[in-house]
């Protein structure tokens, strides 16, 4: 590799890597990217490039084959969307019937958004949809713990052993289950079935998992806030432009 196509500081970590660059670029997914470079079909500074390897997109000439490719750079940009029920949260799925990116309007189909926290095809509420991946990262990582409100209908009034043991957790398939909070606005949430459920995590299916696990059937679930951001008036099936005090809003140092 020749010296140019290594960037010289030890800011080097900030830049992207390279089937990412292909991807912001618009020429293909980044998984696609990653075949790319893994059949010998992109190179950096003339020479044969190395999946991982990171790039400065406004120094290195990267090419496909003998086609250079250009930096896009797009201004980040971030949307909450109250999804409905029987929309799935992706950009491509062969399998579902409606995606959520349908919600939008035509002059923000083509920003290549994707979902940062996604909710299953049979919940509803508060998604964030962003074109900024540091963003999506922070809120998706299990390290930043970001915790989430739920609104909880299950068919029958909360046990208090199931209760507890959700609060504790339990394996399941593989996988440790736990509910963090269990609140019920009328006070104790045993013997209620319209429950409020924090969670400062989140493995797929993880609320409807536990309650299933118990025998219960989720009615309605309910993404209500993502930190301190909540998901308010907003009507179903819209979505509107967050500001940056907003965006903030969703890594409050306390959450109550």
């Amino acid at each position: 590799m020749s010296k140019n196509s290594k960037p010289q500081s030890k800011d080097s970590e900030s830049f992207p890597k390279l089937q990412k660059f292909l991807a912001d670029s618009g020429i293909c997914s980044r998984r696609a990217g990653e075949e790319l470079i893994k059949n010998g079909q992109v190179s950096v500074n003339g020479e044969s490039a190395k999946l991982g390897m990171r790039i400065n997109p406004e120094r290195d000439v990267v090419k496909v084959g003998n086609k250079r490719i250009q930096a896009k750079f797009t201004k980040p940009v971030t949307f909450v969307l109250n999804k409905p029920k029987g929309f799935t949260c992706s950009n491509d799925d062969p399998y579902a019937e409606r995606l959520v990116f349908e919600l939008l309007e035509a002059k923000h189909r083509n920003l290549r958004l994707f979902c940062a926290g996604r909710l299953d095809v049979d919940s509803e509420g508060l998604v964030i949809l962003t074109n900024d991946g540091k963003l999506a990262h922070r809120l998706t990582h299990p390290s930043q713990q970001v915790r989430k409100k739920y609104q909880v209908e299950i068919n029958q009034p909360l046990e208090a052993d199931a209760f507890q043991s959700m609060l504790d957790g339990f394996e399941d398939d593989g996988e440790f289950l736990r509910l963090d909070q269990i609140r019920a606005k009328a006070g104790n949430p045993v013997g209620s079935s319209k429950l409020e459920i924090i969670m400062g995590h989140g493995k797929k299916r993880e609320i409807r998992r536990c309650f299933q696990r118990f025998r219960y059937k989720v009615k309605k679930l309910r993404r209500s806030s993502i930190g301190g951001l909540k998901l308010g008036k907003l009507p179903l099936g819209t979505y509107r432009l967050l500001k940056d005090s907003e965006i903030d809003l969703l890594f409050p140092k306390q959450f109550s």
